[in-house]
């Protein structure tokens, strides 16, 4: 099972990579930094372009939309979430996961059994909205919305699965959170692996619970 990642270099991305590759599952792992496989900029679509060429032909069994940015991290309602971090978070967290998705379906179709999961947020949830990070939960919500429309027009074909990863131990989660990387991964992995076209669209927390949309 060949997996690609976007956003591998570091967090999550790199936590799942590392447990895959150390599973023996060839792993292609993106990202903005030298270390990556891939040179990715979600937000570029000559990067999708590139990546996508370079892949031709090659089967991708598992695709996670992993890539985002949380620009508007203690932002202020009076004078914060400039029209710019409004831009760039769009651009990266839905845009980003699109282009990646259209950029990778011939390698999709290409496998056997494709699957694409897409890490969202519980901050993108319409149920629970406690205020503040206004542009990071929109985005989340866009990025939700997006898998549960490609789950619809992909279905019967490759199953899309949409995952809140918990509050996570990351440069982006702080050293405050709840859980590790590994526990995060441990869990996502799980519900890569138990996604079917029978849950296709599927809101799912990393340790198994349905999320409320």
């Amino acid at each position: 099972m060949t997996v690609l990642i976007t956003g591998a270099t570091r967090g999550i991305g790199a936590g799942l990579a590392t447990h895959y590759r150390a599973a023996g599952r060839p792993v292609i792992g993106t990202g903005r930094s030298k270390g990556a496989e891939i040179r990715l900029d979600v937000t570029q679509p000559s990067d999708h372009a590139a990546m996508a060429k370079r892949l031709q032909g090659q089967a991708i069994d598992l695709l996670i939309c992993n890539a985002g940015v949380y620009l508007d991290q203690g932002d202020d309602l009076e004078g914060g979430y400039t029209a710019d971090v409004w831009a760039q978070t769009f651009a990266a967290n839905v845009t980003g996961v699109f282009l990646t998705v259209q950029a990778m379906l011939p390698n999709l179709r290409a496998s056997a059994a494709p699957k694409i999961a897409i890490i969202s947020s519980q901050m993108g949830s319409d149920t629970t909205a406690p205020g503040g990070s206004y542009i990071y939960r929109a985005s989340k919500a866009a990025a939700l919305n997006l898998g549960r429309n490609l789950a619809t027009d992909l279905s019967g074909e490759i199953p899309v699965g949409i995952y809140h990863p918990g509050w996570v131990q990351t440069d982006m989660g702080s050293a405050a959170a709840d859980i590790s990387v590994a526990e995060s991964v441990a869990g996502l992995v799980a519900r890569f692996d138990a996604l079917t076209h029978a849950n296709t669209g599927c809101f799912e927390t990393w340790d198994g619970r349905t999320h409320p949309f």
